[in-house]
């Protein structure tokens, strides 16, 4: 990583760490409730049995462990994730076909093409950057997948008070994500109804032909 290229989108979720360690807090998010309410979202627009998953921004592998809580037997399972310390918590939480690698997936783009995924999932990672490191992330992982891609974020569209309550995360714009996503593929859902006013959005793109 350059200093034209600085990881500071690492950054909170590394100060996390430094604080909480493992627990969930180093995630970011709220809540486990509102955690898996967004995992529900990426179950109810894809079908996941059977598929190899690369799941980028994976944290403690939370998402594998919801899927096993499910019964969903997907096929293979990778989580990607910038952060050492959780990468070994995954590892040690004995999930069945479930592998962790350490490293910046934002700095090196071949790290999405671990495992030959089916489908890529964002559950968060995109909420720490700017919308040109995202778009360029969300083209590699679009490259990278041979069958989908699924990514969720905090959206600006939200009816919610916008006030600066939300830390190091900040809201996208989901028709700017909408536009940029139709522009790779027709095969594109959006969806921001799942949490109350729309505090979060999820789009689904799939490749037909």
């Amino acid at each position: 990583m350059t200093d034209s290229q600085p990881d500071n989108y690492l950054d909170p979720y590394r100060e996390a760490q430094g604080d909480m360690g493992n627990e969930f807090g180093v995630t970011l998010w709220a809540n486990t409730k509102s955690q898996e309410r967004r995992f529900k979202v990426f179950t109810q627009m894809c079908y996941l049995p059977g598929k190899r998953i690369l799941d980028a921004g994976c944290s403690r592998g939370d998402f594998a462990a919801y899927l096993g809580k499910l019964d969903i037997e997907y096929g293979g399972y990778v989580g990607i994730d910038g952060l050492p310390e959780v990468v070994d918590f995954a590892n040690q939480r004995g999930l069945l076909r479930a592998e962790f690698h350490a490293g910046d997936f934002v700095a090196d783009p071949s790290l999405l093409s671990i495992g030959d995924p089916q489908v890529i999932t964002f559950s968060g990672t995109l909420n720490t950057m700017d919308d040109a490191t995202a778009m360029k992330l969300l083209d590699a992982a679009w490259e990278a997948c041979s069958e989908t891609l699924l990514f969720n974020f905090l959206s600006i569209r939200s009816t919610t008070d916008r006030r600066e309550e939300l830390g190091p995360a900040h809201r996208l714009d989901p028709l700017k994500y909408l536009d940029w996503a139709m522009t790779h593929t027709p095969a594109v859902q959006l969806r921001q109804d799942y949490f109350k006013r729309g505090h979060d959005a999820t789009i689904k793109m799939c490749k037909i032909g």
